[in-house]
């Protein structure tokens, strides 16, 4: 179920209004039947794959804390992640195998013979194999106590705001919620509304208004001219950004109406200074269960520098195939890899030749900077959106080889379009939110508390009247359900 649908409109006041009607001690399975619902919505035969990871954690985990010897207990966590790797590798990563195993097949003039296999991904089986995962080791690493319970693990699993697209919780922050009683508070209640408003202006006005040029530009670039491609890498930045990010708001806008606190997932990230500090506002629940499970056990930056460099690039490279079976998706992890490899040396040098500057907190500098980082994550975004790495470099060129005074001559001759125009609006309204996004972030997040009632509800009411005056209201999917 999408949450920019009708049907959404419709389920989630049903499961508010029962969840503080009827007695606690019914909430989870409430709570469990009513993310079932929101899974099925979607391929309804799929809801089996979800419980079979369930069952496999939830076996696992229980073993693991009933067993002494320690190979017994790592043989016991292999089975969960081999059987959680295993359903992801299948459904996501065996199709891209075959690709790859039929171009060496004619090199080495092997006869495999792998087939596809005709199989449909299922929403969000990235994000809850990881989160199911995440459980099952931190039992294993004796930090969680298993959940007896099975509906409220499985719950912990399915639960519907962050079900299909995250935050990737952690046992330790979810599990304990589920079992304490919710009472209703108009405040906390009125909060997660205005955080869930926020997240639909993200994603209805500004992504999916965005998603129009974007869509049309990078579908052919080969005759696209090098200014439409440039603004459609642009668009896409933000596309992407308010795409995620409003799902983000409205999931823990829509749990916070429920009671329940969800991690943050983005904090301005184009705001950053350097490549480590964009990772650590993008996508967090991400990248800090890759620095967890991943970057910190293969030795993190406690090893000699070279190694320190390959655990970067290992970690990044498998971020990139994480989000998507494709050769596009390497390369953009490939990428920021290279960034903070290069951040280490850029460090190094500069701490030695100019130790100021290193230091410095000039405003000027980190403004240079925060446009240096995002035209870096610019760059790497242009592989994460094309269609295959030919498009990509493709659009490199095509922008690289910009004609400005023609271009910017032609594309003034044709003003008087409906087409020209829309983009304008487009792009007024997109410097519009650049300028009020951290702004609106720091409000949700409560940084910053709206005292006067008549300015709070002239914000809200502003907000809602955009949405109803400019949104695009095609039911969109959100992008990051394709990881």
């Amino acid at each position: 179920m999408l949450f920019n649908s009708f049907e959404f409109f419709v389920f989630f006041p049903l499961v508010f209004i029962f969840f503080f009607t009827i007695p606690h001690k019914y909430r989870w399975a409430l709570l469990l039947a009513a993310s079932c619902v929101f899974y099925m919505y979607f391929v309804p035969i799929y809801i089996f794959i979800l419980f079979f990871n369930i069952l496999i954690d939830y076996w696992a985990a229980i073993k693991i804390s009933k067993t002494k010897k320690e190979q017994t207990r790592k043989i016991l966590l292999a089975i969960s992640i081999v059987a959680n790797l295993g359903v992801l590798a299948t459904f996501k990563y065996f199709n891209f195998f075959v690709d790859n195993t039929s171009v060496l097949e004619q090199l080495f003039g092997w006869n495999l013979n792998f087939r596809y296999l005709d199989l449909i991904l299922p929403i969000g089986l990235s994000f809850y194999t990881f989160q199911s995962m995440s459980y099952t080791i931190e039992v294993y690493r004796k930090k969680q106590i298993p959940e007896k319970h099975f509906g409220i693990f499985a719950l912990y699993v399915t639960f519907f705001p962050q079900l299909v697209a995250g935050p990737i919780e952690r046992p330790q922050n979810m599990l304990h919620q589920y079992k304490s009683e919710k009472f209703f508070d108009y405040t906390r209640v009125s909060s997660g509304l205005k955080q869930m408003l926020w997240g639909f202006f993200k994603k209805l006005v500004i992504a999916d208004n965005l998603s129009v040029m974007v869509d049309a530009a990078y579908a052919n670039p080969e005759e696209q001219t090098g200014l439409t491609l440039l603004l459609a890498t642009y668009f896409f930045a933000f596309q992407i950004y308010c795409d995620f990010s409003g799902y983000t708001d409205i999931a823990i806008g829509a749990a916070r109406v429920l009671g329940f606190k969800l991690m943050d997932n983005f904090n301005v990230p184009y705001l950053s200074s350097s490549i480590k500090e964009f990772w650590a506002r993008w996508h967090i629940s991400l990248s800090t269960w890759f620095r967890d499970y991943l970057y910190i056990p293969l030795g993190g930056n406690r090893v000699k520098l070279a190694r320190w460099q390959l655990n970067l690039m290992i970690t990044f490279i498998i971020s990139g195939l994480w989000h998507g079976a494709a050769w596009t998706f390497v390369i953009w992890g490939f990428l920021h890899g290279m960034y903070l490899v290069f951040s280490i040396w850029k460090d190094k040098i500069l701490s030695k030749l100019i130790p100021s500057l290193t230091d410095t907190k000039s405003i000027i500098l980190k403004g240079i900077n925060t446009l240096i980082v995002f035209h870096l994550a610019l760059f790497a975004w242009i592989f994460f959106r094309a269609n295959d790495v030919n498009d990509a470099f493709t659009i490199i060129h095509n922008i690289t080889s910009i004609n400005l005074g023609s271009e910017i001559s032609n594309s003034l001759s044709a003003l008087s379009s409906g087409q020209t125009g829309r983009t304008f609006f487009k792009i007024l309204l997109l410097a519009l939110f650049i300028i009020i996004d951290p702004l609106m972030d720091s409000i949700t997040k409560n940084k910053i508390i709206i005292s006067n009632s008549i300015l709070k509800w002239l914000v809200y009411s502003a907000i809602a009247a955009s949405i109803v005056l400019f949104g695009y209201f095609g039911e969109v999917e959100f992008i990051y359900f394709q990881f």
